[in-house]
């Protein structure tokens, strides 16, 4: 049986709605020219949802009973600007000012069962226009001209209650449009809520489904999911109804068999606690959170671990270079759900750099090994910060407040030697001009040799003065086969 944490204050629908059109009047405009022309419009889905709950929404998602071509028409003259956003599936969008409405004609859809795009056939009712949305919450609706809140499937009780269900059978609404399951684990993230029993079993009973939708709108429901306010219950969702062996396999491989005594960690649950531990520290980073990449790196940093993991003679378990692995399997991943590249890049970044902090030991990194540390995470450094404290899940109270003062002393002293010698910007002491002017050669693989070796030198050595470095760098010439 499905439960739900307490219930949310609820707003009144009506007074709720008012509110907003008070601060928005030119919606209340546009309703009276519909009104007038005999046509429906009414507030649908989200952003009632969201006004009864009191959150703060920018949407105004309209349905009408007008066709595509009367809504243009009605728009003329009220919008500064229209666009067509859809109109085979009913939709046009227009802005007035700082508002922005999309109006969608009352449908009737049917899908084909090998894709979930619909065919769109359109409705002559609001209720039947709201008995194809995904779920009971989402289905509630306001008609502006008559001021009248309308929710046929129980949307507001399911509200307070903070479940998630389904306005028809939801075996019926999963197979027209399995992106639905997607959905039901992102709204559990973002609004908290619980999906009753038969949303959870039809999930788990057709998670194969959802290998027709494409990987770029997978992509934006987990990312959806990932930057909500409860996605460990999110994402144990999709594990648990076998979806995310579809959309994200190396999650649920985490979940290793335990040895018997009991030699590692549940590498799944740690993942999900050093996401959790993540998104606690965000606050640390420049522009705050939530932030995507801090949160998938936080989540697969271990992903190549279930590759590398050998029982040794003593009953020791290992996982040597999960790290390394882990960061090829988290960009292949990214890559097949259609991340952009600068994402993939920095969360496989952080993936194999976040075991660098524990060859520091208690402190005996030189100087070049923290400069190395800084160069090697780049622009990541904040993340990495974030994610290495994050990966420390241990019950020990003592060895977690060890492994916490350690890694605050490395920060000190990346702090230290950055105020000193401007870490964030370390270069060569010469550049590519001086370099071919000091060794008498043109443009060519030699130089990016010479600059190289001038950059390990001022990494172990720190800031060079020109004659040290052209000093070095003669010598280094001299020493080179056939120099």
């Amino acid at each position: 049986m499905a439960t739900a944490s307490s219930s949310p204050a609820l707003r009144d629908p009506a007074a709720a709605v008012t509110d907003l059109l008070e601060t928005t009047p030119a919606v209340g405009e546009l309703a009276r020219r519909f009104a007038d022309a005999g046509h429906t419009l009414a507030l649908v889905g989200g952003p009632v949802r969201d006004a009864v709950l009191g959150r703060p929404s920018q949407d105004w998602d309209l349905t009408t009973s007008a066709r595509p071509d009367d809504v243009e028409a009605l728009l003329e003259g009220w919008a500064d600007t229209t666009w067509d956003v859809g109109r085979e599936y009913g939709t046009l969008a227009a802005r007035k000012g700082d508002v922005h409405v999309e109006i969608t004609t009352y449908r009737s859809e049917k899908y084909d069962p090998a894709s979930r795009k619909p065919q769109v056939d359109y409705g002559d009712s609001l209720e039947g226009d709201l008995s194809r949305r995904d779920f009971t919450v989402n289905a509630m609706a306001y008609l502006l001209g008559t001021r009248t809140f309308v929710d046929p499937f129980g949307g507001l009780a399911d509200l307070e209650a903070q479940l998630l269900r389904t306005p028809v059978a939801a075996t019926q609404s999963f197979d027209d449009d399995p992106l639905r399951m997607m959905r039901a684990a992102r709204f559990v993230s973002q609004l908290g809520f619980t999906p009753v029993d038969e949303v959870v079993e039809a999930m788990t009973v057709m998670a194969e489904r959802i290998t027709i939708v494409s990987a770029e709108r997978v992509r934006d429901e987990l990312s959806k999911l990932l930057l909500g306010e409860h996605p460990r219950p999110g994402l144990t969702l999709l594990v648990d109804t076998g979806i995310a062996a579809y959309v994200l396999p190396e999650l649920p491989a985490l979940r290793l068999e335990r040895d018997e005594h009991h030699r590692h960690k549940d590498v799944y649950d740690h993942s999900l606690t050093v996401l959790e531990q993540a998104i606690a520290l965000e606050v640390r980073l420049p522009g705050g959170g939530p932030d995507l990449v801090t949160r998938l790196a936080a989540l697969l940093h271990d992903v190549g671990k279930p590759r590398t993991r050998r029982f040794l003679e003593d009953g020791t378990v290992t996982f040597h270079h999960h790290d390394v692995v882990g960061a090829k399997l988290a960009r292949k991943r990214l890559r097949a759900l259609r991340f952009s590249n600068e994402i993939v890049d920095d969360v496989a970044l952080l993936v194999e750099l976040h075991l660098r902090f524990h060859g520091y030991g208690t402190g005996e990194w030189t100087d070049s090994a923290v400069r190395r540390y800084v160069r090697d995470a780049g622009d990541q450094l904040a993340r990495l910060h974030i994610l290495t404290r994050a990966d420390s899940t241990t019950r020990n109270r003592r060895k977690a407040e060890r492994l916490q003062r350690t890694y605050g002393d490395l920060e000190d002293r990346i702090d230290q030697l950055a105020q000193a010698e401007e870490l964030d910007k370390i270069r060569p002491d010469l550049d590519g001009n001086q370099i071919m002017e000091i060794l008498g050669v043109g443009p060519g693989r030699v130089v990016g040799d010479a600059y190289r070796f001038l950059l390990d030198l001022r990494l172990d050595r720190g800031p060079l003065s020109e004659d040290d470095a052209r000093e070095a760098l003669v010598a280094w010439w001299a020493g080179r086969d056939g120099a």
